[in-house]
């Protein structure tokens, strides 16, 4: 078939002319009488030109045409028209009509109309495929780096995506766990279904279980209305659970129960709803250490865990800082009409020397705050954030230091360095590691070593 062509007009005679016409060469067609009938089956299904006569009884074509065109914008639109209907037909396509044909219709001007607008019609359908393309690579962009550790990444996204197994991803805060949870998705047969994103540290314990599940109207108090939750809303696609070391034990295990049995039931509610969607999970905390605690369930870390991606913190990818500068550089221009040709040579040295605790995301909030204060025309060191500008304050470069003639006891000045980050985060190790330019795990471990306990603890 060479496409499909919806006819509508109230002359039965000229309906059939035209189909006996189109279907000779080559052309899906359906004809109908009425504009109403019309918006019916467009309801149903997609038809790549609709050609309408101008005037019909009851709903006219141009009525047709912007009742269509307000749900598809794009939708290729061929009026019909008598002689003397001619200046309402270029009013027509000043509305967004393609083009019009005069009555009595002739063969060779039609067949050629239609080529121009399949010609159209493919064009628009590409562009359309190129901005879905477009928009996926901008939503993954941040993640892309060419240190082995993020080659890693990306070998493994390429491998898994296909599948249907649950994903762990472990990450500090702003490394981009979410752009790789949504890569996962875009590149996996559930693309074109819903994805859906929830922060467990962000919802109260109380209402997660409604929000994950959905609740039955008056299943509690305030539940006025009948509420789908996420997992049911996404069914067929993926459901990314960020911050899941932050879910309470209970609800860990009606998570579990629905990984599991592949099913859910509403709050309140008495039937099981069948579930298929991707679980793709989240957290900076090491789930081992959480299960030790007896504060994460191991038959859960088990089913998440099934594939396991370890995103790196930007300061441990320092080659890529460059390339994401200059990407975040070219975002924030496009976005606020500003031109900035690039970031100077002093500006690029102190952003690699930073440690960035923030990650990613504060890398970007930078370069956003940079583009938008620039003097000139490139990002000059007076046009970074002061802390950035002043890294040794925060651990981010090379401190100076003078080697005493008599040495140094260097377990001691590491038990020390260590004690005085944890005193400066408020003893919280992720914050402290941050400081120091170590991860999680390494400050775990020295932490251990050199028994060094937060004062009240010790006192006990």
């Amino acid at each position: 078939m060479n496409g499909s062509i919806l006819i509508v007009d109230d002359e039965k005679g000229q309906r059939e002319i035209l189909t006996m016409i189109l279907r000779k060469e080559g052309y899906e067609t359906v004809d109908l009488p009425g504009g109403q009938e019309a918006l019916e089956l467009l309801a149903r299904k997609e038809f790549d030109i609709l050609l309408t006569d101008l005037k019909m009884q009851g709903m006219s074509g141009m009525d047709l045409m912007e009742y269509v065109m307000a749900d598809d914008p794009e939708q290729c639109v061929i009026m019909m028209t008598a002689h003397g209907s001619v200046d309402s037909a270029v009013g027509a396509m000043k509305r967004g009509a393609f083009d019009y044909l005069e009555k009595p219709l002739e063969r060779e001007n039609l067949l050629i109309t239609l080529k121009r607008a399949f010609e159209r019609v493919k064009l628009v359908r590409e562009n359309r495929v190129l901005q879905k393309r477009v928009a996926e690579i901008e939503r993954v962009s941040s993640i892309i780096g060419e240190h082995p550790k993020m080659q890693e990444v990306y070998r493994i996204i390429t491998k898994i995506a296909a599948t249907a197994s649950t994903v762990l991803i472990y990450g500090e805060s702003g490394t981009g766990k979410e752009l790789v949870a949504r890569a996962i998705h875009d590149r996996s047969a559930r693309k074109e279904m819903p994805f859906m994103a929830i922060n467990c540290a962000a919802i109260p314990e109380t209402l997660i279980e409604s929000e994950l599940f959905g609740h039955e109207k008056g299943s509690f108090t305030g539940a006025s209305a009948k509420e789908i939750g996420i997992l049911e809303a996404a069914n067929g696609g993926t459901v990314f659970l960020d911050e899941i070391g932050e879910m309470n034990v209970s609800m860990q295990a009606k998570l579990l129960r629905a990984i599991q049995e592949r099913e859910i039931r509403r709050v309140g509610g008495r039937i099981n709803i069948s579930l298929d969607v991707r679980i793709v999970s989240a957290t900076n905390k090491e789930l081992e250490q959480e299960i030790k605690k007896g504060v994460f369930r191991e038959d859960l870390f088990y089913r998440l865990n099934v594939i396991r991606i370890n995103l790196p913190p930007l300061r441990e990818r320092g080659s890529d800082i460059v390339a994401l500068a200059n990407y975040f550089v070219a975002k924030y221009c496009k976005n606020s009409g500003i031109t900035i040709e690039g970031i100077s040579k002093p500006a690029l040295k102190l952003l690699m020397n930073y440690s960035w605790p923030g990650n990613v995301r504060q890398l970007e909030s930078v370069i956003e705050r940079s583009v938008l204060m620039a003097e000139g025309t490139i990002i000059q060191p007076d046009d970074l954030p002061t802390e950035i500008r002043t890294i040794d304050e925060h651990c981010g470069g090379i401190v100076p230091f003078e080697l005493p003639p008599d040495g140094i006891n260097f377990e001691e000045m590491e038990k020390a360095l260590i004690l005085k980050a944890m005193e400066r985060s408020d003893w919280v190790i992720g914050k402290a590691a941050n400081m120091l330019g170590l991860t999680y795990k390494t400050l775990q471990y020295r932490l251990d070593k050199h028994r060094i306990e937060k004062p009240e603890k010790r006192s006990k």
